[in-house]
């Protein structure tokens, strides 16, 4: 269960795997949310394009949950 209540179910357009961290762009209708997340979090999550996933926006923080 996650606390925060702003909650956007979506697809991933696109994963751009760093060293470190990963850009991961989910469509939400006609927008697009932009995430950096770490790259253990997005190997752990196994993000992959067409995944629908539920981007997750707390504050100043977009997080990505599956």
């Amino acid at each position: 269960m996650l606390s925060a209540r702003n909650q956007f179910k979506g697809k991933v357009k696109s994963v751009n795997l760093g060293d470190v961290v990963a850009e991961v762009i989910v469509s939400v209708g006609k927008i697009e949310i932009v995430s950096v997340i770490s790259r253990a979090s997005a190997d752990r999550l196994a993000l992959k394009v067409g995944d629908e996933v539920t981007a997750v926006i707390k504050s100043t923080e977009v997080l990505i949950d599956k």
